[in-house]
């Protein structure tokens, strides 16, 4: 053999020693290894070195052994919730349920009993995926986002075989790479906007995930090995449920998301969203006086909104503002009065004012 092929396999068997993979895997690994030697003096010897090269970068990233050790409180996973939304004492009440039965689970790791996977119902802006992130700070876990609108196809999901050329895991396995840990909180977002082509055969790996007798051995088309899944806790959202199939909303419990009242928004304008603005952009508490009178202007400039997104959006764009004449006059504080609104609403939000 030549030695520089020697090294480089070598090299990549030390990679292998290092990971600390399943004795499984490490066969699987070790069989690519004798069809690497075996094509030495062939022509395909480089094409099938960076095959398994790009095999072996993939694997030993999927934290396969590694887990994070969350410490549950549920009196300070109610401060988290009421950090992020006001009111929706209901809503907050079901999740804290729900996190108890994940805490008494998590004490008995061969128990094959778990709770529902929450599925947030509610319109855009509704604050679907902050509750999501909510969750897992109170479980002190990472958390990533798996989108499922404009989901091209179940191989986006499920990853593609080692022999298509370009072939990368899917976007289940990517998730738990990105977090860096086994159990993450995985929020499944949107998963009513699948196209309709794709639609059946993405619900079935979407039951798959959700379903605790199978995910424990997902198998990924390119890691082409089992993966635990079981200690992930899913959150999925949808704006309705109208496209999600019957099998797959028997593993999910629907909590709905209700619309705010403009008492509602004005309280979260007030002690939320303008706050966190001006924190964004490094701005002092009192860079900014809103007075009464102009609030429900800022609060409804275009007829009513049942969530909140176009609400922050609002406020962060009269905090841009404010931002450029604090930078440009040096102006530590700005009143902002039916005189002077439509200077601080975006453009586009002035036209019916």
């Amino acid at each position: 053999m030549d030695e520089q092929n020697h090294t480089d396999i070598d090299a990549l068997k030390q990679q292998i020693a290092g990971a600390s993979l399943p004795e499984g895997l490490v066969q699987k690994v070790n069989r690519m290894f004798s069809e690497l030697e075996r094509s030495e003096n062939s022509s395909t010897y480089f094409e099938t070195s960076e095959r398994i090269r790009h095999y072996l970068d993939w694997i030993v990233k999927i934290p396969l052994h590694k887990s994070v050790s969350g410490n549950l409180d549920l009196n300070q996973a109610r401060q988290i919730l009421d950090q992020h939304h006001y009111g929706l004492q209901d809503l907050k009440d079901r999740i804290l349920e729900y996190l108890s039965i994940i805490k008494l689970a998590e004490k008995d790791p061969n128990s094959l009993h778990r709770s529902p996977v929450m599925l947030l119902v509610g319109l855009a802006g509704s604050g679907k995926t902050t509750f999501a992130k909510a969750v897992a700070e109170a479980l002190g876990k990472p958390f990533v986002r798996l989108p499922f609108g404009g989901l091209g196809s179940a191989r986006d999901l499920r990853g593609q075989s080692r022999l298509h050329l370009e072939a990368e895991p899917g976007q289940v396995i990517k998730a738990l790479i990105r977090a860096g840990a086994n159990n993450p909180v995985i929020l499944l977002d949107e998963v009513d906007r699948v196209s309709e082509e794709n639609r059946a055969d993405v619900m079935g790996v979407l039951l798959e995930l959700l379903d605790p007798e199978q995910n424990q051995s997902f198998i990924d088309h390119y890691i082409d090995f089992p993966v635990d899944l079981s200690r992930s806790v899913f959150v999925a959202t949808c704006n309705n449920t109208t496209h999600i199939a019957t099998a797959v909303m028997d593993r999910m419990e629907p909590l709905m998301m209700p619309s705010y009242t403009d008492a509602e928004k004005l309280i979260i304008a007030k002690n939320y969203l303008l706050p966190r603005a001006l924190k964004e952009v490094n701005l002092p508490d009192n860079a900014i006086v809103v007075e009464d009178v102009v609030w429900p202007q800022i609060i409804r400039p275009l007829g009513y909104d049942s969530g909140i997104r176009t609400l922050q959006r609002t406020i962060q764009g009269i905090v841009r503002k404010i931002a450029r004449i604090h930078v440009e006059q040096g102006t530590p504080s700005v009143t902002i009065n039916t005189q002077n609104v439509k200077e601080f609403l975006p453009t586009y939000r002035t036209e019916l004012l």
